[in-house]
């Protein structure tokens, strides 16, 4: 299994950036993806959004509604992020990982069955 994530950069307040993760190693449209962050001086990632490839069902994280889109390539074995209007909040290293299966609880974004994780990439947006 391979996960393989780009598109983190500096940006400012208000900018867009639109990640990538492209996956190896597994069959891609039989599971889900996820975009997880950890922020600086936070010791756990937190779950921003994961989408099913197997009938594209989404998930988010509150804060995150309304301005972050997760979408999914089958063909191309890849999910992207698109982040807008970003706030200096949403700086952290973010990961794609791979599982079963996305959910959601009680405002927690997560996945079932983690197969890996990707090396990830850093987003730092500036006020």
């Amino acid at each position: 299994v391979r996960l393989v994530e780009s598109g983190g950069a500096l940006v400012q307040a208000g900018g867009s950036l639109r990640l990538s993760c492209v996956a190896s190693g597994f069959t891609f449209e039989d599971h889900a993806i996820g975009w997880f962050r950890l922020a600086p001086g936070k010791k756990e990632r937190e779950g921003v959004s994961c989408i099913s490839n197997s009938d594209g069902s989404t998930v988010y994280i509150d804060s995150v509604k309304g301005r972050f889109t997760i979408s999914s390539d089958n063909a191309k074995n890849t999910v992207y992020l698109q982040m807008n209007d970003l706030k200096p909040e949403d700086t952290a290293v973010y990961y794609c990982e791979a599982g079963a299966d996305a959910a959601e609880a009680m405002g927690v974004v997560y996945l079932l069955g983690n197969i890996d994780w990707g090396q990830g990439t850093q987003v730092t947006v500036s006020s």
